[in-house]
């Protein structure tokens, strides 16, 4: 294996292409729409480069995630709340 293409400098890359991505909007509101797509197409690139490397199926824990999320924070409990999935049975503030 490519230690340039290993699944820790691949993941590295990501965290570098997010910062990059969050750089466009370090200072204000307004962002370069273009700027942001690049970066973005970026971080998702690296993403799937890491996936195909580590066997992962990305559609699968995708879906996966969503389930688990779903069961942590049930719209009847969650909507319109910022509460942590482990105090959602407590009275809404």
């Amino acid at each position: 294996m490519s230690a340039v293409n290993s699944p820790e400098n691949l993941a590295k890359s990501i965290s570098i292409e997010a910062g990059e991505l969050l750089e466009c909007f370090q200072w204000s509101a307004d962002f370069d729409q273009e700027q942001v797509e690049a970066e973005l197409a970026d971080v998702v690139t690296y993403c799937i480069h890491l996936a195909n490397k580590i066997g992962v199926d990305l559609d699968a824990i995708v879906m996966k995630k969503l389930e688990s999320t779903k069961a942590k924070y049930p719209v009847e409990l969650a909507r319109g709340r910022m509460t942590k999935y482990t105090k959602l049975s407590e009275a809404p503030e």
